[in-house]
């Protein structure tokens, strides 16, 4: 199971050495998942958008109950117009309950790996021994696996530092890899992946039916309205707004939640995803998924929903914490390394492997060439020309300047400048000291 380090680096490093519980595996998630319940529950980044979801589905509900369904409750003979407001209200809660089961749970995250796998050389050895280079170590970027016979490539994922299971793909909005990756839904703020994508269709199918029921009883109430006023069906429809407000709004609602649910329908019957319809079109070549229409529709909805692979609410091991605090320094190279790495399904910048050490060393550059020019100008300065007419090469002399300078900024950091006056003049006399004796031998020589 995998515990990833903090985000901000403080929360798990708290825990680790100050004594006290180590965080939950949530609390120090690397996703961009938001969690509920002491880890609970799992939602996307846009749960926001969720609430939205909610409104859309009970603001005509209620305008249904209060304006439609409790004017036709006498209309009815047997007390069976009692039903109309029952039904819509126990079918609302039904929906409602889908909704919470597809964007609250773990769509079926992959855990990530704390260090990439091993490498495997061209030749079939992992020994470096064999006069084999880091670039023949280097990680490939894809790899075969074979599916009901077919060959299918999986990915390898800098983020989670492993080779994607086959149907898995990396979310770019939630930052993980999912498996049977369908697409991210921002209208319940949740991936659909292999966990959740049973409980996806019936919500968007029981939606489709709610807005069938509401735009049917709306229809029933105009013509209630028509019959028992002898009029026709204009005048009845100016009777009562809110049912013709709710025609509209279903009217259109449906062409989205209906067409959905008939495209998903089309996608269970041939065992695609979203994601592989819009990429792969199996259209043009053979699926290996497909097992027959009867065996697809068994495969979502009669089959047990796989357990989760992550336990958000374990507390992260602290050897785990303190392998992954530590810089890894294998000999193997990532599929990107020498290359500007970044994520580039997030739309991050890349990077230079060799940027940070880098910049500390320009940093350090400045801090030191601000140090000799602040105090040690002059002495470095009438040095020089001096160093250079006697035959002494430049990059040595520059070398020297180097090293002061690295010194002389330790110094001013340190606050002692006493100390910093005595290693220049050390550094002073040992520099004219050579060149002396260096002198001196080529005056014996001629």
């Amino acid at each position: 199971m995998y515990g990833p380090p903090s985000r901000g680096g403080g929360g798990g490093a708290a825990g680790v050495g100050g004594g006290g519980e180590q965080p939950r595996v949530y609390e120090v998630w690397r996703g961009s998942n938001e969690f509920f319940l002491q880890g609970r529950f799992i939602f996307g980044p846009d749960v926001r958008s969720l609430f939205l979801t909610i409104f859309l589905i009970l603001a005509p509900v209620l305008v249904f109950c209060i304006f439609v369904a409790r004017h036709l409750i006498n209309d009815f003979p047997d007390h069976w117009g009692v039903s109309v407001m029952v039904v819509v209200v126990v079918f609302t809660i039904y929906d409602l309950t889908l909704l919470l089961l597809t964007s609250g749970r773990d769509p079926g995250i992959v855990p990530r790996n704390t260090h990439p796998p091993e490498p495997e050389s061209i030749d079939g050895a992992s020994d470096m021994g064999n006069g084999q280079t880091p670039q023949q170590l280097r990680l490939p970027r894809t790899k075969d696996v074979f599916v009901n016979g077919v060959i299918v490539k999986v990915k390898y994922c800098d983020t989670c530092m492993l080779y994607r299971p086959p149907r898995c793909s990396h979310c770019s909005i939630c930052n993980n890899c999912v498996e049977r990756f369908d697409h991210h839904c921002p209208w319940v703020g949740q991936c659909i992946g292999r966990r959740n994508y049973r409980f996806f269709y019936m919500f968007v199918f029981s939606t489709t039916l709610l807005c069938l029921y509401v735009f049917g009883f709306c229809w029933v109430y105009i013509v209630k309205i028509r019959d028992a006023e002898q009029s026709s069906i204009w005048k009845a429809m100016l009777k009562t707004p809110a049912s013709i407000v709710l025609i509209i709004y279903c009217f259109i609602c449906v062409w989205f939640v209906g067409g959905l649910s008939v495209f998903h329908f089309y996608l269970m019957s041939t065992n695609q995803t979203t994601y592989e319809n819009f990429r792969y079109r199996y259209d043009r070549r053979a699926n290996p998924y497909n097992r027959g229409m009867v065996n697809n529709f068994l495969e979502i909805f009669c089959t047990a929903i796989p357990p989760s692979k992550n336990n958000f609410r374990a507390r992260v091991p602290v050897d785990q914490g303190l392998q992954q605090a530590r810089t890894p320094t294998r000999s193997f190279m990532s599929p990107n390394m020498g290359k500007p790495v970044g994520d580039l399904e997030l739309g991050r910048k890349p990077v230079s492997w060799d940027e940070p050490r880098s910049a500390a060393d320009i940093r350090d550059l400045e801090v030191g060439l601000g140090g000799l020019l602040d105090e040690k100008e002059g002495r470095i300065t009438h040095a020089s020309p001096d160093l250079l007419r006697e035959g002494l090469p430049s990059d040595i002399v520059e070398g020297r300047a180097g090293m002061h300078s690295r010194r002389s900024s330790w110094g001013h950091r340190s606050g002692t400048s006493e100390s910093m006056d005595s290693i220049a003049v050390q550094m002073g006399t040992e520099a004219w000291g050579s060149v002396s004796s260096g002198h001196g031998t080529t005056s014996s020589t001629h």
